[in-house]
């Protein structure tokens, strides 16, 4: 079994949050590839499916933690322990102030980078988990950091995310084959992010 997991916080008030990017990335492959109903596991909703990749049909599922944002490695390891699968199964998609709006990096292992979700990931499964990194942009200044990622993505943002998150679902054979390089190249492909600095969210980069 394949882990693919979203940071997010449950509940409605969060739905539409820039930190619930990983769990809106997890509903549009959730809808894209037919997976089964949602239901209620390993503190988490969790879905079922099988996507054809290169290695062949492989069993995925999908998980949104229910324990917040910060303590996601609680659900995520409940998952392993019962697949009986270590942090190598696990693909974390999340939210990252860091990249411009539109950026996608994949990577495996590495630190948490102030990010308390993959902190509590890492403490509970260690490092070697592969990440996507969604980049969604900087207030610029690191006291609005917080208000900024629990607020709702702006219509302008969805120019970007919709397109995003279409290219993801396209190009998650790719991931789940192991191929990482081709699955990032693909995605910005299908969709090339908009020329946005992430120190300045919103406004066009410098030519």
């Amino acid at each position: 079994m394949l882990i693919l997991a979203g940071q997010g916080n449950p509940g409605a008030k969060y739905a539409k949050n820039r930190h619930n990017t990983g769990f809106l990335l997890l509903d549009r492959v959730h809808a894209a590839h037919g997976f089964g109903p949602w239901r209620a596991k390993f503190d988490s909703e969790i879905s079922e499916g099988v996507i054809d990749t290169a290695n062949g049909r492989l069993k995925v599922l999908l998980l949104k933690p229910l324990t917040y944002y910060n303590e996601s490695g609680r659900a995520l390891s409940k998952a392993c322990a019962f697949y009986k699968v270590g942090p190598e199964a696990v693909t974390l998609m999340y939210d990252e102030i860091d990249l411009a709006p539109g950026r996608v990096r994949v990577k495996r292992g590495g630190g948490a980078a102030g990010n308390n979700g993959v902190r509590s990931a890492t403490a509970h499964l260690g490092p070697e988990f592969r990440r996507i990194r969604v980049g969604v942009g900087h207030p610029g200044d690191k006291s609005l950091v917080m208000p900024y990622v629990l607020s709702d993505f702006p219509k302008a943002d969805l120019e970007w995310f919709l397109p995003l998150g279409d290219a993801i679902c396209k190009a998650l054979p790719y991931l789940l084959a192991d191929d990482d390089e081709r699955f990032q190249t693909e995605v910005m492909r299908l969709a090339p992010a908009p020329k946005l600095d992430p120190k300045q969210a919103g406004r066009p980069e410098a030519e």
